[in-house]
C-alpha cells in the first residue's frame, strides 16, 4: 500500500515542482523575491516557498505589505506593492522565502481624506487584514501583548484532516439547541475540567450535554475579539467584554479559547471540537455579529475596514458620520457588494474550513438594510445566503430586529431557508407564565409554532427558535426569583440592561431560605421548560439552567468575567432532579413527532392542532382567561397508529377542572407531566403510566399537566 501511495504521489509532487518553477519570481522589492500572487483568494494563502498576500480597495491609492518578526515592535520589512501588482482594484502578491512561523504581518494604506465623504486613510496606521485567518498578541486572556498596542495577522496553514468525519444534518425541527459561552461554560473550577474555558474544556463537556439529550451547541461569538478593548474597573473586579460581541476579525477563531499556543495552526483546537461534537451527533451553531465591529464611532480607533475603506464598509450619513442601527457605534454596510462578498466569503470559510452547521445571526434585521438605512424588501445578501451552494445545508437563524427599532420576528425576509429567533415567543410566553390576562389564544398559537406568524402552508423549514431565556437577560432561575434587574457589579448605577423583563420573584424578591418560595419558583421552572419543550418549533435552553444556574440578578453580564457568568457546576449535584425533569422532557420530546412538526393527518379527522379551555374544542376570548389546551393530533413515528398530545395549562393562582377531549375508539389519555408535583414526582415513569379513569382533569394552581393518548382497545371492552 505504501510503495502505491508514493507511486501516485510522485506524478503529483513533480507537477507541484514544475508548477512553482514556473510560478517563480520575477522581481525583487526591498530585497525579497515576488511575483504578482492570486488575485481572486484574498489575504494570506501559503504557497510551497512563499506567501501570497492579496487585498483591495475600491478607494485606497497605494498599499505596503509590513512585515514583522513574531512580537517584534517594529516591522523588518516593509513592501510596496508594485503597480503592476494591481488588477482592477485588487492588490496581490506572493513573496518567497519567508518561515511562516517567524513571521506576523499588516498593512499600511494610503488615499484620500475627506471625512465629510467618507475618506480617512492614514498610510501612518498599523492596519489587520480583513480577510486574516488569525490575530496574534491575543492568546492570552485578559492580557494586552508586550509589543504594542496594534494587531496584526499570522498567516495559517490549512492542513487539518476531518477524515470521515460528517455532519449529522438534523432537521431543523428535530434540533434542540443549547446555548452557550465558551470560557464561561467551563471556566470555574466545579466544571472539574482539565483545560477550562476553553473549545478543550467544552470537548470534556460532551458526555454531559449527551446526557441531557440536546443535539446542538449554540457557541456564542467565537470570532476573535478584544477582551481587553474598553476594559475597566469597578468596586475592585475587571471588567472585560466577556460576550464577545464586538468581533476583531471575521475569519479568525478567537485564539484566548485554544488551551495551547497554536502558532500557524490557529483554529485547529475548534475543529478537534467540532469534529468531535459531529462524531458524537450533535451540531455547532456560531453566534455571528455582522452588524458591527469593535471599531466604533468617530471616536474609534482605525483597527481594519476603517483604514481599508470606511465609506465602503460603514453605514454613513451624508456628511460622513456613522449611522448607529447596532446601538455600537457603527453599522456594517451589509448590502454593499464588496460587504456582502467579505460576509459571503467569511460564511464559507467556516462551513469549510471548520465544518460549522449553522450561523445566528446578530440583529439580522441589519442584513437587511441598504447603504442609507432603509429596510429593503428583498436584501441581496439574505437572498444570497439562502440560496448560496456551499450554505445549502446549514441552519440560518436571524435576531428579527435591531436596535434602530426595525423589529421584524415573523416577517423576516426568509426564501423558505431563514429560522427566526422567535421573540414573540419568549414575550408571550413569559407573559402568561406569570399570570398577564389577555393572552391565551396568543400562548396556544405560540405552542403550535407560532401558527399566527408563521405560515405552515408557505413555510416548509422550522422557522421558529423558541426560547424563555438566553444569554441577554435573566437565567430561567433568576426569571422567577427577582421582579428587578440588579446590575450594580455592571457599573453603570443599574441603568444597563432591559427594564422589561416580564419576571416574578414569588413573592421573596432574590435569594431565600423559605420552602414554599422556593417549591414555586421551581415549579414555574418547571411550567417554562415543559411549554417549551412541548411546543412545536425548534427548543433552545440556555446553558445551566437546567440546573437553576443563576447570575444573581444581573440581566445584562456582558461584562462579567467571574462567577456572575461562569456556570456553577456544584448547582447540578443540588438540583439534579431539575436536570432530570428536563432531561425527560426531551426524551418524550424526541419520542414523538407531533410535538415537534406537522405529521400525516390522523386517521380521525382531528386537526392537527386544536385550542381548548376548561370545556374541549372551544377556548373563550374574555380577558381574564387563563387555562388553555393545545391539542396536536397526527401519525407517531412508524405512520401506523395515530398520536395524540394534550398540554393543559392553567396560568391562574387557583385550581380548575378541565374537560378533555374525547378520543377515537381504543385510545385513552395517559398523564405525562404534572409540574404541580414536586420535580422528581413531576414526570410518570412509563412503568407508573395508567389510563386516566375520567373524562377530566384537575389541574392546580399554576401548573402544566401533559398528556398523550395511548392505544388499549382492551379497556374498551371492559
Amino acid at each position: 500500500m505504501t510503495n502505491k501511495k508514493t507511486k501516485l504521489m510522485k506524478p503529483y509532487s513533480l507537477f507541484l515542482e514544475q508548477y512553482m518553477k514556473r510560478l517563480g519570481p520575477i522581481d525583487e522589492v526591498e530585497g525579497y523575491k515576488v511575483r504578482p500572487g492570486f488575485f481572486d483568494e484574498f489575504g494570506a494563502t501559503v504557497i510551497p516557498g512563499g506567501v501570497s498576500f492579496t487585498v483591495h480597495s475600491q478607494h485606497a491609492t497605494s498599499f505596503k505589505l509590513a512585515l514583522y518578526k513574531r512580537r517584534a515592535e517594529e516591522p523588518f520589512v516593509v513592501l510596496p506593492f508594485p503597480d503592476s501588482y494591481r488588477v482592477g482594484n485588487v492588490y496581490s502578491m506572493i513573496v518567497f522565502g519567508l518561515d511562516i512561523e517567524e513571521i506576523e504581518y499588516a498593512y499600511f494604506v494610503d488615499g484620500p481624506y475627506n471625512p465629510k465623504k467618507g475618506h480617512i486613510f492614514d498610510d501612518s496606521n498599523v492596519l489587520l487584514d480583513p480577510y486574516a485567518k488569525a490575530v496574534s498578541g491575543q492568546s492570552e486572556w485578559g492580557e494586552k501583548p508586550d509589543y504594542g498596542m496594534s494587531y496584526r495577522a499570522r498567516v495559517v496553514a490549512s492542513d487539518f484532516d476531518w477524515k470521515k468525519s460528517r455532519a449529522p444534518l438534523i432537521p431543523m425541527e428535530d434540533l434542540i439547541i443549547y446555548e452557550l459561552h465558551v470560557r464561561g461554560f467551563t471556566k470555574d473550577v466545579s466544571s472539574g475540567v482539565e483545560h477550562p474555558g476553553t473549545f478543550s474544556g467544552l470537548a470534556e463537556k460532551i458526555p454531559y450535554l449527551k446526557s441531557l439529550g440536546v443535539n446542538a451547541v449554540e457557541l456564542m461569538p467565537i470570532f476573535e475579539f478584544d477582551e481587553m478593548s474598553g476594559m475597566r474597573h469597578h468596586d475592585g473586579q475587571k471588567l472585560y467584554d466577556y460576550w464577545g460581541y464586538n468581533p476583531l476579525s471575521f475569519f479568525a477563531p478567537n485564539t484566548a479559547y485554544a488551551s495551547n499556543h497554536e502558532y500557524n495552526h490557529e483554529g485547529t483546537e475548534l475543529k478537534k471540537l467540532v469534529k468531535k461534537m459531529h462524531d458524537n451527533g450533535i451540531e455547532v451553531i456560531l453566534d455571528v455579529v455582522f452588524n458591527h465591529t469593535t471599531e466604533g464611532n468617530e471616536q474609534g480607533p482605525s483597527i481594519n475596514l476603517k483604514g481599508f475603506d470606511n465609506s465602503v464598509y460603514y453605514m454613513l450619513t451624508p456628511d460622513g458620520h456613522y449611522f448607529n442601527f447596532s446601538g455600537c457605534g457603527n453599522t456594517l454596510n451589509c448590502n454593499h457588494p464588496i460587504v456582502r462578498r467579505m460576509i459571503i466569503d467569511c460564511l464559507r470559510h467556516w462551513v469549510i474550513e471548520y465544518r460549522v452547521d449553522g450561523f445566528r445571526f446578530d440583529l439580522a434585521s441589519i442584513l437587511g438594510r441598504n447603504e442609507d438605512g432603509s429596510p429593503m424588501n428583498n436584501p441581496p445578501l439574505l437572498q444570497n445566503l439562502a440560496f448560496d451552494p456551499i450554505l445549502a445545508n446549514v441552519k440560518l437563524i436571524a435576531e428579527a430586529w435591531d436596535a434602530g427599532g426595525l423589529y421584524q420576528v415573523g416577517s423576516f425576509p426568509d426564501w423558505n431557508r431563514w429560522s427566526e429567533w422567535n421573540g414573540k415567543y419568549r414575550d408571550d410566553v413569559r407573559a402568561f407564565l406569570k399570570g398577564d390576562a389577555g393572552l391565551a389564544h396568543t400562548v396556544c398559537d405560540r405552542i403550535a409554532g407560532s401558527v399566527d406568524i408563521y405560515s405552515p402552508r408557505r413555510r416548509e423549514n422550522s422557522p421558529s427558535v423558541n426560547f424563555i431565556t438566553c444569554h441577554d437577560g435573566f437565567t430561567l432561575n433568576d426569571l422567577y426569583s427577582y421582579n428587578e434587574k440588579h446590575n450594580e457589579a455592571n457599573g453603570w448605577n443599574n441603568t444597563d440592561g432591559d427594564n422589561h423583563n416580564m419576571s416574578w420573584n414569588c413573592g421573596i424578591e432574590g435569594e431565600t431560605d423559605n420552602k414554599a418560595v422556593l417549591e414555586l419558583r421551581h415549579q414555574m421552572v418547571r411550567n417554562a421548560f415543559t411549554l417549551l419543550l412541548m411546543s412545536r418549533g425548534t427548543p433552545m435552553i440556555s446553558q445551566g439552567d437546567e440546573f437553576l444556574r443563576t447570575q444573581k440578578g444581573n440581566n445584562n453580564a456582558y461584562c462579567q468575567d467571574n462567577d456572575i457568568s461562569w456556570v456553577d457546576w456544584t448547582f447540578l449535584e443540588a438540583n439534579k432532579e431539575m436536570m432530570a425533569f428536563v432531561k425527560h422532557l426531551i426524551k418524550i420530546r424526541k419520542k414523538h413527532p407531533i410535538l415537534r412538526s406537522q405529521t400525516k393527518p390522523s386517521r380521525s379527522g382531528y386537526p392537527h392542532y386544536s385550542k381548548h379551555g376548561v370545556n374541549p374544542w372551544y377556548l373563550s376570548d374574555l380577558e381574564a382567561e387563563r387555562v388553555i389546551g393545545v391539542m396536536f393530533s397526527g401519525r407517531d413515528d412508524t405512520g401506523r397508529f395515530d398520536d395524540y398530545s394534550y398540554i393543559a395549562f392553567n396560568s391562574h393562582w387557583e385550581d380548575h377542572r378541565v374537560e378533555l377531549p374525547v378520543l377515537p375508539k381504543g385510545y385513552h389519555w395517559q398523564k405525562h407531566i404534572d409540574t404541580a408535583k414536586q420535580t422528581k414526582k413531576a414526570v410518570v415513569m412509563e412503568e407508573h403510566l395508567t389510563v386516566l379513569d375520567a373524562t377530566h382533569l384537575n389541574v392546580k394552581a399554576r401548573s402544566v399537566c401533559v398528556l398523550f393518548a395511548h392505544y388499549h382497545p382492551e379497556v374498551d371492552s371492559e
